[in-house]
């Protein structure tokens, strides 16, 4: 239909993928599938957590990196936003005890609107999500809005060294990775390619 939301790296409408938006029992089954085919512990090590600092990601989906972020590593704070009131219910579920504890927080938002404050967190990391957002270019200027001077943010998508076949399927092409890698140039100073199994990463400061 005219006027729908199409993603900038696939030009299709955002809200007809269970992916994008997940809800139902499609949206039921692709968290089923982004818990177990988002390979997501090399990411951590790229985000990088200094003790005390406050994490941001967005889409968490049904929240596997958020876990590993609240259990391996000493974020004072771990924040999610995603789209997605199904994967906000999936994602509290795996991460009760977390949330239970004040370490946690999970809300419903998008990209380019998160909802938080200027400033308020020390890392923000997307793991196969950056895609299918309609507007790639204000999605990485509300991650440098809500950085602390001197913070870094993580995207990755589809790739890398040894990537599945459905990895190896979803790889953005030459032109795409150009366009990511300029958008994030211009709105941060450095900005660094790293290739983990199954992921392309982009780490930018």
């Amino acid at each position: 239909m005219d006027g729908e939301l199409r993603s900038w790296a696939m030009d299709r409408p955002v809200g007809r993928s269970p992916f994008a938006l997940p809800r139902g029992i499609r949206g039921r089954l692709a968290g089923w599938f982004m818990s177990r085919g988002n390979h997501q512990d090399g990411v951590v090590d790229l985000v990088d957590v200094r003790p005390g600092d406050r994490v941001l990601e967005v889409g968490y989906g049904p929240g596997q990196l958020i876990r590993l972020l609240a259990t391996r590593t000493e974020a004072a704070a771990v924040i999610g936003v995603d789209p997605s009131p199904e994967m906000r219910a999936a994602a509290t579920r795996r991460n009760g005890a977390s949330i239970a504890a004040g370490r946690v927080s999970l809300s419903v938002g998008t990209a380019d609107r998160t909802g938080l404050p200027d400033g308020s967190v020390d890392r923000v990391v997307s793991v196969n999500n950056v895609a299918i957002w309609p507007d790639l270019e204000a999605g990485l200027r509300e991650f440098r809005r809500v950085l602390v001077p001197g913070g870094k943010a993580v995207v990755a998508w589809h790739g890398g060294t040894d990537p599945n076949v459905i990895a190896t399927r979803l790889r953005l092409s030459t032109d795409k990775q150009a366009r990511l890698e300029r958008a994030l140039a211009d709105v941060f100073a450095e900005v660094n390619r790293h290739q983990l199994s199954q992921l392309d990463g982009y780490v930018a400061r």
